[in-house]
């Protein structure tokens, strides 16, 4: 496949910006982890740390799509990083484990912003044409930031120490920012005619994403059945370190190779998809990404050595990259800019409320009922979901929601 320098030229800044910011998310969760430890010598305490997103998510997401849709989404990022780079340079300095979880708020709410308009800002500067390669090559980026952030935060934390590490750390997002900020901005909003954030738009708005939704139930059927798999796959990583520990009986030397590998996994994947995402539709990267993944997480739930999850690992790692860019191009298709920060909204703060739900419901259920029981029962709950997408997305009166240009 033929390079054009002049289509890619923007693309390529923006695969940038976003692969150093990944690979600042990284250095940055290692780092706080192991700070919020050290205040506190609370595993409960970190256990926190993955709590905050999804209730900053609940209660923001109803209202930042209806921000974001009508200002700047470049603009809007940058802030975000910014504000991110800020805030992490802060948190060495901060006297109490009370304020450094206030800044992981702000952290929080800083990535409920960045996320939708992302999503959005993708669409509006990558032409239809390549935005299939392009969401590929960016899966690239994340599952080697993966690997990348995790082994430089480590590397970091040796040499320096943590509070070093998160001030180096600040600057990944300094640079992200300044990537960003050589791209156009692609708004079809007049100057001027940005409406004033209130009640009664945020309730306008609601109305036409519910408006949008019901007029397209297909578009809305697929994405929420893939974010019922993100649910799923969320619930069973909640209880990992237990179920391969406990249940399995690996070792921790033996989890931390798993998590090597499956990361290895993803790059690996993400790389296939890269080479030949001209070669692969959207329809068979969501179904062959979905139907794979599945059978990744049955293969971890009936587990019963190292080899075996390792195997699992390796799958539903491989594949996710296939999944992620299918269903990532599908939605960016089918879905008018002018209002995917809306939907968008809509749709992470039903997943985030449900994330909330599922985890605790796991974690209940799992002191009543053996936890292989459990996570066996999402994995085929996962494995009934693909089946459902596969059979509709290969049906023929569907075929011109997986137009690719």
């Amino acid at each position: 496949m033929k390079f054009n320098l002049a289509v890619w030229k923007h693309p390529v800044i923006l695969l940038s910006s976003v692969g150093i910011a990944g690979i600042g998310d990284f250095i940055y969760l290692v780092a706080i982890n192991i700070l919020v430890y050290q205040m506190t010598g609370s595993a409960a305490a970190v256990a926190g740390l993955w709590v905050i997103g999804p209730v900053v998510n609940v209660l923001t997401k109803f209202w930042t799509g209806s921000f974001i849709d009508f200002r700047s989404k470049r603009k809007i990022m940058i802030v975000t990083y910014i504000a991110r780079a800020i805030s992490i340079f802060c948190i060495p300095f901060l006297p109490s484990i009370w304020l450094v979880f206030l800044f992981l708020v702000f952290l929080s709410i800083a990535k409920s912003f960045f996320t939708p308009s992302s999503m959005t800002y993708i669409a509006q500067l990558v032409p239809k044409t390549i935005r299939k390669r392009y969401n590929s090559i960016q899966s690239l980026t994340t599952s080697g930031a993966f690997i990348i952030g995790p082994a430089i935060g480590g590397a970091l934390i040796l040499l320096l120490g943590v509070d070093y590490t998160l001030l180096i750390n600040s600057l990944a997002f300094i640079m992200a920012a300044i990537l960003l900020s050589r791209l156009p901005d692609k708004e079809t909003h007049e100057k001027g005619n940005t409406p004033t954030l209130s009640f009664a738009q945020i309730k306008s708005d609601w109305i036409i994403v519910i408006q949008f939704i019901k007029e397209n139930k297909y578009i809305a059927f697929i994405y929420s059945f893939f974010l019922a798999t993100t649910i799923f796959s969320f619930a069973m990583d909640a209880q990992e370190v237990v179920f391969t520990q406990m249940v399995v009986g690996l070792s921790e030397m033996e989890y931390s190779l798993l998590i090597s590998i499956t990361g290895i996994g993803a790059i690996v994947g993400a790389f296939i998809v890269t080479l030949f995402s001209k070669n692969l539709s959207i329809r068979y990267l969501i179904a062959i990404g979905m139907m794979m993944e599945t059978v990744g997480y049955l293969l971890y739930a009936f587990s019963w050595s190292f080899l075996s999850i390792t195997v699992g690992f390796m799958i539903l790692g491989f594949f996710n990259a296939f999944l992620n860019a299918g269903i990532t191009t599908f939605y960016q298709n089918n879905v008018p800019t002018e209002m995917m920060g809306r939907v968008t909204s809509m749709f992470q703060l039903f997943l985030s409320l449900l994330q909330i739900v599922f985890v605790l419901m796991v974690g209940a259920i799992a002191d009543i009922i053996p936890l292989r029981i459990t996570i066996i029962t999402l994995a085929v709950g996962m494995l009934i979901i693909a089946c459902l997408v596969i059979v509709s997305i290969f049906l023929p009166a569907k075929k011109l929601h997986f137009k690719e240009s």
